[in-house]
């Protein structure tokens, strides 16, 4: 059961359009137990669903992101109790937030930690940091997306060496390979992640919108049924008053002010 006195586990601020959350668990280097994922996705939907925000980063610590699981709840857990475990549900509604979402990575992003950075759509990370799924040392595997997100960042070579011996990339590893955008100074990790959520907060929510869902699709299925689904979100977006405005705003050489209809 959800604990509301968790609260402080998340700490929120919003500048302009754009919200931070920052994990907030310094005790147990920001370890995702279920409780932890329930009120980051609470967040989450929060934000989704509030016109005024149009971006979200997640952030860690200077030290850290995050580093996995709660492994004093997968220690107590039995095979019934993982059949019927809420962790792949808050999973699933963090997968299907429409606002886009970046990671802003320092230090160790392990297990869980790297899981909710591959579920982001950017990672911009400092020059400390170093993404790894350790489970296999543990005795487990990746069990939120890791195996599947992972080799479809970085490929199959990289992807199954990570996985298979728990070894950690680096910040410059993980740009060669795709898994993140950017690499910075670690103290200006936070900022970029901000800079960037703020110009993507400037633009239409409903294209932006659209946009994730179709890079989804790319993400998720054929290059036939992507082209197929870009297709259909394009035309979705003919109707709109944001795509008159913004068309009209380049022609007239002023800013676009768009209102998400």
């Amino acid at each position: 059961m959800f604990q509301e006195s968790h609260q402080d586990w998340i700490l929120c601020q919003q500048q302009q359009r754009v919200l931070t959350l920052t994990l907030n668990r310094p005790e147990v280097r920001n370890a995702l137990s279920n409780d932890c994922l329930e009120l980051l996705v609470r967040h989450l939907e929060r934000a989704d669903a509030d016109s005024a925000i149009g971006g979200v980063v997640i952030t860690g610590s200077p030290r850290g992101f995050a580093a996995g699981a709660d492994l004093k709840e997968l220690q107590q857990q039995t095979v019934a109790s993982a059949m019927t475990d809420r962790r792949p549900q808050l999973w699933q509604r963090l997968n299907n937030i429409s606002k886009p979402l970046i990671a802003a990575v320092n230090g160790y992003a392990l297990g869980a930690g790297c899981e909710l950075a591959l579920a982001c759509d950017l990672v911009i990370c400092g020059e400390n940091a170093r993404f790894g799924l350790p489970e296999i040392t543990l005795g487990l595997m990746p069990g939120a997306g890791g195996t599947q997100r992972l080799i479809r960042s970085v490929g199959k070579a990289l992807a199954s060496q990570m996985i298979l011996t728990g070894e950690a990339i680096d910040a410059q590893r993980a740009q060669q390979a795709g898994l993140v955008s950017e690499v910075c100074p670690d103290t200006l990790t936070l900022k970029r992640a901000q800079q960037i959520a703020e110009r993507i907060s400037e633009f239409s929510p409903l294209a932006l919108r659209a946009a994730k869902a179709a890079l989804r699709t790319a993400y998720e299925t054929s290059l036939s049924q992507g082209l197929s689904a870009e297709r259909q979100h394009f035309v979705a977006l003919a109707g709109t008053a944001d795509r008159q405005e913004g068309i009209s705003a380049f022609l007239e050489k002023r800013k676009p002010t768009f209102k998400g209809c």
